[in-house]
């Protein structure tokens, strides 16, 4: 299987599949630490980054922000001290589409970039 960290997100229609049962099952391994939350009858992936500050919280929205700019997919985003929520869902199929796991994945992968540098600046 293609990891989803190789992928693009494509543009996506009203028309557009939801991911299936199947595919969730298949793409969740790579997203670990996500969990499918549901609001208003619409499934959203979701995940809280925890951080040592308020600081370093707000650095990662930005690059969480640069990337959906960069892939044209946009989250909903909650900055706290300490905390970030990042929830991913595609808004034109009111549900989950395999670009919302592309982008979980990659938003995972900014987390380990962020948390060695922290790391390595200690």
């Amino acid at each position: 299987m293609k990891s989803l960290l190789q992928e693009k997100c494509v543009a996506c229609r009203a028309d557009s599949p939801r991911v299936t049962a199947q595919e969730i099952q298949e793409l969740s391994p790579q997203i670990p630490d996500w969990n499918i939350v549901e609001r208003d009858g619409v499934p959203h992936l979701e995940r809280v980054y925890k951080f040592k500050n308020f600081v370093e919280a707000l650095a990662f929205t930005n690059r969480v922000g640069a990337l959906a700019e960069q892939e044209g997919h946009h989250p909903a985003l909650l900055t706290e001290w300490g905390k970030v929520t990042v929830t991913w869902w595609t808004h034109k199929i009111n549900g989950l589409h395999r670009n919302d796991f592309v982008m979980a994945a990659k938003s995972d992968e900014l987390y380990q970039t962020a948390q060695a540098a922290t790391e390595k600046a200690a």
